[in-house]
């Protein structure tokens, strides 16, 4: 109504003005103050429950809140799926016995009972078993009972295999001459030839017979072949040096020593351990040995004998020694250790185990001894030799 009067423009209140009713669209205004909070509204009705979602990423424990009021009890959700079978946990330790209980109080007094007329006790029923009582000393051994009756024969018994046969048995005397009461009969047929006889007793030796007659001379012989050098040759030489390389080496049972330093002349074997003499004459052998995580007790030994015997009682050191003997062609010398508990030999990359030897000098000249093979010493079973006394042999003299 004031738009379609004529009054001035000026006399208009703003809210009765129209944006699309003017002509001319001013320029906006700036945004005015925040206005203060309205009153709270009412609360609402309460929604329904919606779909229980998707359990979401466990995040970082926040700060404990202020324990808030006692909420509505919710709805019971579904069953969850039935987890995998746990596995059987370990026994529990025995707990420890508990302590006695005080005795009860004595329960009340019964009624008095009634005799029936025939005054004949009546069985009343069977009492609850009562708590089984401590355990009684261990009692006095028995008296041996009166022997058993005699069993029955048992069944025949497999045969055993057969017994060796019998030695033979004496020859028995010569019987007596019989009589012979008998004529001259017709000679009977021949018969058939018996059986050989045992043998009989070895007889005497008879008197030496005489000398025969010189017989002629024989045809000189092709000359052998050329024997090995001498002991005592200038150029006889012998010396050998070899290293561990397996650690804690088998007892009763020369030692190896597989890395040669010096051999070559062949004299020890590599193989085996045992050096072998190639002339008479004096020889000097030593040893330097590791000793690891266990005790030592090593010796040197000449023939299945020990020479010297060396015992080292410290976890991380080293034993030596060095011995001079006289040997014979074809003597075998070689290093041995107790037994297992006693075998701390070690052999690693910054400590090292040796054993050395040399002829020292042959001994004088002995042509004869030499033409021929080397000499074999006996076989015999490897041991420590506890018994055996080892400062018997005059020919050995040891240094350190």
């Amino acid at each position: 109504m004031l738009m379609e009067s004529n009054a001035p423009p000026g006399d208009i209140p703003w809210f009765c003005l129209c944006t699309h009713c003017q002509s001319n669209k001013g320029p906006k205004g700036d945004r005015g103050d925040r206005g203060l909070p309205g009153a709270p509204g009412s609360p609402g009705k309460k929604g329904m429950m919606g779909y229980r979602g998707h359990p979401g990423f466990m995040g970082r424990p926040g700060p404990k809140g202020q324990k808030g009021g006692e909420g509505e009890k919710g709805g019971m959700g579904l069953q969850g799926p039935m987890g995998v079978k746990g596995s059987r946990g370990f026994k529990g330790e025995k707990g420890e016995q508990g302590y006695e209980g005080r005795q009860g109080d004595p329960g009340p007094k019964g009624d008095d009972g009634v005799c029936p007329t025939d005054c004949k006790g009546v069985m009343g029923p069977p009492g609850e078993p009562g708590l089984p009582g401590p355990v009684g000393s261990r009692g006095l051994k028995g008296t041996n009972g009166m022997p058993g009756d005699k069993g029955m024969k048992g069944d025949m018994g497999d045969m055993g295999p057969p017994g060796t046969p019998g030695s033979m048995g004496q020859k028995g005397d010569m019987g007596l001459l019989g009589d012979c009461n008998c004529t001259d009969g017709a000679m009977g047929q021949k018969g058939d030839k018996g059986d050989q006889g045992a043998m009989g007793d070895e007889g005497m030796m008879g008197p030496a017979g005489e000398t025969g007659p010189k017989g002629e001379k024989g045809h000189m012989g092709d000359m052998g072949r050329l024997g090995p050098p001498g002991p005592c040759m200038p150029s006889i030489q012998s010396a050998f040096s070899a290293v561990l390389t397996k650690s804690f080496p088998e007892p009763n049972a020369p030692v190896v020593f597989s890395h040669t330093l010096y051999n070559y002349q062949w004299h020890y074997d590599d193989t085996n351990g045992i050096y072998t003499a190639p002339v008479n004459g004096t020889y000097v052998f030593s040893y330097h040995l590791t000793i690891y995580d266990r005790i030592l007790k090593v010796g040197i030994f000449h023939n299945y004998s020990p020479v010297v015997k060396t015992t080292g009682t410290s976890m991380l050191g080293t034993v030596s020694h060095t011995v001079i003997l006289h040997l014979i062609r074809g003597d075998k010398v070689w290093i041995q250790v107790k037994d297992t508990l006693t075998n701390g030999m070690y052999a690693g990359y910054e400590a090292s185990s040796t054993f050395s030897g040399y002829l020292l000098h042959p001994d004088m000249c002995d042509m004869a001894a030499v033409r021929g093979p080397m000499p074999t010493i006996p076989d015999h079973e490897f041991g420590w030799r506890d018994d055996e006394d080892t400062t018997a042999s005059p020919t050995t003299a040891a240094s350190k």
